[in-house]
């Protein structure tokens, strides 16, 4: 990384001591890690391309040459350059809580292009968790069966399932948003004897000195004894322990996402599906058939935790077959 320095209100600095800043604004307002590591990987693009001028000394157009440059030169896609657009606001108005600076955001912004999702049938999804085996299989059945994103069926803790009421609690989803959705009666079983794989595992881990788990915000001060506990322990912990890059806590983390990922491809590759198959297809199946089940858009959208009903409306276009339900001249 290069180290060059410049002035910043006053205080000589580099640009890691801008980083380091960036990256303690982050933790203070509890963006994820991922975000983390997005944000910092494009603020350190932003200043590189400007040949690590003082942020403070450009705007507008240092920052339209910028996403330009994405689009034209590297030709990345419109959530990609938008995802940059986001991390250069957040080091201006978050980092250097800079709000003079007119960065005529609004006629920056890429639009993305409006694409139905892909969803598959009812037959092709029993077709592909055939062909998935052991714990994937029981994130694929969730990721269908209760509408989950991977990454919240990954983050699902202990007690976030309720076998009693059949429901997942799924917390901080898209949005920092808790709701709730139901846990397919088909899993009750397979996740129970998962659990209990995974409780002997943490007995073994609190032997060894470990079975500490990371828990949000400032929960491990208030509750010192919560991080050791059953209840706050991940459903899907990872096979390996491993340091945790905020803190060097060595732990045991919840599955990387690329094991789920890796194995649907290749289920709809065993199963021949010709479709493109990612994690977040079953999500996509799960809302359009619920609404063939005759459900109301209403409780879909609660069910998927969508902000604004207008995105929950797309499952509706996809229900309807065959150029809008329109029959064609030809049948007839």
């Amino acid at each position: 990384m290069q180290l060059t320095t410049f002035t910043l209100g006053g205080v000589c600095m580099n640009t890691l001591a801008l980083l380091n800043r960036a990256t303690a604004t982050l933790r203070r307002k509890h963006y994820s890690l991922r975000t983390e590591k997005s944000y910092l990987r494009w603020i350190q693009q932003y200043l590189n391309y400007n040949h690590h001028r003082d942020p403070e000394e450009m705007g507008s157009k240092e920052l339209e040459t910028f996403l330009n440059h994405l689009a034209l030169d590297r030709k990345v896609a419109a959530s990609t350059q938008n995802q940059a657009l986001s991390a250069i606001l957040f080091l201006y108005r978050q980092v250097l809580q800079n709000t003079q600076i007119d960065l005529t955001v609004n006629s920056l912004r890429a639009k993305k292009p409006k694409r139905l999702p892909t969803v598959l049938s009812k037959l092709e999804v029993n077709k592909l968790l055939a062909c998935i085996r052991g714990t994937n299989k029981l994130k694929a059945q969730l990721l269908y069966g209760g509408g989950l994103r991977l990454m919240e069926c990954l983050r699902l803790r202990v007690k976030d399932i309720d076998f009693h009421q059949r429901q997942i609690i799924v917390r901080d989803g898209k949005g920092f948003k808790d709701r709730i959705t139901m846990l397919p009666d088909q899993t009750h079983k397979a996740l129970e004897y998962h659990l209990i794989d995974v409780h002997l595992q943490h007995a073994l881990d609190l032997d060894r000195g470990y079975g500490k788990v990371h828990l949000p915000y400032a929960l491990s001060i208030k509750y010192p004894n919560a991080e050791s506990e059953w209840s706050w322990q991940w459903v899907f912990p990872s096979h390996r322990l491993s340091k945790d890059p905020r803190t060097g806590v060595i732990r045991r983390h919840h599955t990387n996402p690329s094991t789920t990922q890796k194995a649907i491809r290749n289920a709809a590759r065993m199963a021949k599906i010709p479709k493109h198959v990612t994690p977040h297809t079953l999500r996509h199946s799960f809302a359009t058939h619920i609404l063939e089940n005759g459900y109301d858009i209403r409780t879909v959208q609660e069910l998927l935790g969508h902000k604004d009903v207008k995105t929950t409306m797309i499952y509706t276009h996809v229900l309807n077959r065959g150029g809008l339900a329109v029959r064609s001249p030809l049948d007839g």
